[in-house]
């Protein structure tokens, strides 16, 4: 392994280390974390922290934009993620040995320039690029995660309009989008006991 490839490697353990220990910690079943004092848990990041029981979502929560430090950010959105998604009740302490954890690091967005809905569609770039719109002060975005169960770019934009609170199947007047792409670790999966 490559030093690159095993510095990447203990960054995705340590997000995840941190992430579930956030949890453990926030339903009462561990110590709080401690962020490593390393350099880079210090710089500013924006992470979204997914969290799956049974192959099913069960909590995704993140930060679009880099306003605090990445380890603070990791365990923020751990929490926010088992405790505060509007789509599902709390995470319960008995549920925590079943959930599986993913941290996504956000590279920084790049806001895209188009003309229409057909010119932003042509930009995108399936499985690569997480997507970003905003039209007044309504937005929302998708993991580049997401193109697994949305393949058509057509359909990603529609569901994400939709999240959004805006009309899936007509052009948005003033829509702006932005887009980004992530590094993702994910736990592996549970022995089967």
């Amino acid at each position: 392994m490559h030093d690159t490839e095993l510095a990447e490697t203990e960054l995705g353990d340590t997000l995840l280390g941190l992430a579930r220990a956030a949890i453990a910690h926030h339903l009462g079943r561990g110590r709080q974390p401690v962020v490593p004092d390393e350099a880079r848990l210090r710089e500013r990041g924006a992470t979204f922290v997914t969290l799956t029981e049974d192959g099913e979502l069960r909590g995704c929560i993140g930060s679009l934009r880099r306003s605090r430090a990445l380890g603070e950010d990791v365990i923020a959105n751990a929490v926010a993620a088992a405790s505060a998604d509007p789509r599902f009740e709390p995470l319960q302490a008995g549920e925590l040995d079943r959930i599986r954890v993913e941290v996504s690091l956000l590279s920084e967005p790049e806001y895209l320039e188009f003309a229409d809905e057909d010119a932003l569609l042509a930009q995108l770039r399936p499985n690569e690029d997480g997507l970003i719109v905003f039209s007044g002060c309504r937005s929302a975005t998708f993991l580049p995660q997401v193109w697994e169960q949305l393949p058509v770019p057509r359909d990603f934009l529609a569901a994400l309009k939709r999240k959004a609170g805006l009309a899936p199947d007509r052009p948005v007047p003033g829509l702006m989008a932005a887009r980004y792409q992530v590094r993702k670790w994910k736990e592996a999966e549970a022995e089967a006991s």
